[in-house]
Protein backbone atom coordinates (compact mmCIF):
# COMPACT_ATOMS: atom_id res chain seq x y z
CA UNK A 1 0.00 0.00 0.00
CA UNK A 2 1.77 3.13 -1.22
CA UNK A 3 -1.18 5.52 -1.63
CA UNK A 4 -0.79 8.50 0.76
CA UNK A 5 -4.56 9.04 0.69
CA UNK A 6 -5.19 5.53 2.04
CA UNK A 7 -2.65 6.06 4.84
CA UNK A 8 -4.29 9.38 5.70
CA UNK A 9 -7.73 7.75 5.88
CA UNK A 10 -6.39 4.95 8.07
CA UNK A 11 -4.66 7.49 10.34
CA UNK A 12 -7.93 9.41 10.67
CA UNK A 13 -9.76 6.16 11.52
CA UNK A 14 -7.20 5.43 14.25
CA UNK A 15 -7.61 9.03 15.50
CA UNK A 16 -11.39 8.57 15.82
CA UNK A 17 -10.93 5.18 17.52
CA UNK A 18 -8.48 6.80 19.93
CA UNK A 19 -10.93 9.61 20.61
CA UNK A 20 -13.66 7.02 21.28
CA UNK A 21 -11.40 5.30 23.84
CA UNK A 22 -10.72 8.63 25.59
CA UNK A 23 -14.45 9.47 25.63
CA UNK A 24 -15.16 5.99 27.04
CA UNK A 25 -12.62 6.46 29.83
CA UNK A 26 -13.61 9.99 30.84
CA UNK A 27 -17.31 9.56 30.10
CA UNK A 28 -17.32 6.18 31.82
CA UNK A 29 -16.35 7.73 35.15
CA UNK A 30 -18.92 10.49 34.70
CA UNK A 31 -21.59 7.89 33.91
CA UNK A 32 -20.71 5.83 36.98
CA UNK A 33 -20.93 8.86 39.27
CA UNK A 34 -24.04 10.42 37.73
CA UNK A 35 -25.67 7.05 37.14
CA UNK A 36 -25.36 6.05 40.77
CA UNK A 37 -26.85 9.35 41.91
CA UNK A 38 -29.69 8.83 39.42
CA UNK A 39 -30.02 5.11 40.34
CA UNK A 40 -29.20 3.81 36.85
CA UNK A 41 -28.45 0.16 37.56
CA UNK A 42 -26.65 -0.50 34.26
CA UNK A 43 -23.72 1.77 35.21
CA UNK A 44 -22.65 -0.82 37.78
CA UNK A 45 -22.70 -3.68 35.30
CA UNK A 46 -19.64 -5.85 35.91
CA UNK A 47 -18.74 -5.98 32.21
CA UNK A 48 -18.92 -2.18 31.81
CA UNK A 49 -16.96 -1.54 34.99
CA UNK A 50 -14.23 -4.10 34.26
CA UNK A 51 -13.78 -2.77 30.71
CA UNK A 52 -13.54 0.77 32.07
CA UNK A 53 -11.10 -0.18 34.83
CA UNK A 54 -8.86 -2.10 32.42
CA UNK A 55 -8.81 0.78 29.91
CA UNK A 56 -7.87 3.33 32.56
CA UNK A 57 -5.38 0.94 34.16
CA UNK A 58 -3.56 0.44 30.86
CA UNK A 59 -3.19 4.20 30.40
CA UNK A 60 -1.92 4.70 33.95
CA UNK A 61 0.61 1.86 33.61
CA UNK A 62 1.81 3.20 30.24
CA UNK A 63 2.28 6.65 31.77
CA UNK A 64 4.28 5.27 34.68
CA UNK A 65 6.45 3.25 32.30
CA UNK A 66 6.95 6.29 30.06
CA UNK A 67 5.45 4.45 27.09
CA UNK A 68 3.29 5.97 24.39
CA UNK A 69 -0.10 4.50 23.62
CA UNK A 70 -0.02 1.97 20.76
CA UNK A 71 -2.79 3.94 19.03
CA UNK A 72 -0.61 7.06 19.10
CA UNK A 73 2.30 5.09 17.65
CA UNK A 74 0.12 3.56 14.92
CA UNK A 75 -1.47 6.88 13.97
CA UNK A 76 1.92 8.62 13.85
CA UNK A 77 3.33 5.86 11.63
CA UNK A 78 0.35 6.08 9.28
CA UNK A 79 0.70 9.88 9.11
CA UNK A 80 4.39 9.52 8.26
CA UNK A 81 3.50 7.05 5.50
CA UNK A 82 1.03 9.63 4.16
CA UNK A 83 3.76 12.26 4.12
CA UNK A 84 2.33 14.17 7.08
CA UNK A 85 3.94 15.19 10.35
CA UNK A 86 3.73 12.68 13.19
CA UNK A 87 3.00 13.54 16.82
CA UNK A 88 5.99 14.75 18.79
CA UNK A 89 4.31 13.67 22.06
CA UNK A 90 1.47 11.52 23.32
CA UNK A 91 -2.04 11.67 21.85
CA UNK A 92 -3.51 13.52 24.85
CA UNK A 93 -0.52 15.80 25.20
CA UNK A 94 -0.68 16.68 21.50
CA UNK A 95 -4.40 17.52 21.53
CA UNK A 96 -4.36 19.31 24.89
CA UNK A 97 -1.53 21.48 23.62
CA UNK A 98 -3.31 22.02 20.32
CA UNK A 99 -6.73 22.78 21.82
CA UNK A 100 -5.69 24.68 24.92
CA UNK A 101 -2.20 25.89 23.95
CA UNK A 102 -0.96 24.34 27.14
CA UNK A 103 2.47 22.83 27.50
CA UNK A 104 3.50 20.74 30.45
CA UNK A 105 6.25 18.28 31.23
CA UNK A 106 5.51 14.58 30.91
CA UNK A 107 5.28 14.17 34.69
CA UNK A 108 2.19 16.43 34.74
CA UNK A 109 0.35 14.11 32.36
CA UNK A 110 1.50 11.09 34.40
CA UNK A 111 0.14 12.77 37.54
CA UNK A 112 -3.19 13.56 35.83
CA UNK A 113 -3.53 9.97 34.57
CA UNK A 114 -2.68 8.64 38.04
CA UNK A 115 -5.19 10.89 39.82
CA UNK A 116 -7.83 9.92 37.27
CA UNK A 117 -7.02 6.25 37.86
CA UNK A 118 -7.37 6.76 41.60
CA UNK A 119 -10.78 8.41 41.04
CA UNK A 120 -11.85 5.38 39.00
CA UNK A 121 -10.63 3.06 41.77
CA UNK A 122 -12.50 5.13 44.38
CA UNK A 123 -15.67 4.95 42.27
CA UNK A 124 -15.16 1.17 42.03
CA UNK A 125 -14.98 0.94 45.81
CA UNK A 126 -17.74 3.46 46.60
CA UNK A 127 -20.10 2.21 43.85
CA UNK A 128 -19.11 -1.45 43.43
CA UNK A 129 -20.03 -3.23 40.22
CA UNK A 130 -22.82 -5.77 40.34
CA UNK A 131 -23.29 -9.07 38.63
CA UNK A 132 -26.38 -9.53 36.60
CA UNK A 133 -28.75 -11.80 38.47
CA UNK A 134 -30.29 -14.68 36.63
CA UNK A 135 -34.04 -14.66 36.50
CA UNK A 136 -35.69 -17.51 38.35
CA UNK A 137 -38.67 -18.98 36.57
CA UNK A 138 -41.88 -19.69 38.43
CA UNK A 139 -41.28 -23.44 38.17
CA UNK A 140 -37.88 -23.10 39.90
CA UNK A 141 -35.65 -23.43 36.80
Amino acid sequence: MQDPHTYRLLADAVLFAHLAVVVFMVGGLVLVLVGNVQHWRWVNSLLFRVAHLVAVGVVVIQAWLGELCPLTILESWLREQAGEAAYAASFIEHWVQRLLYYEAPLWVFTLVYTVFGLLVAAAWWYFPPTRRRRKVHANGD
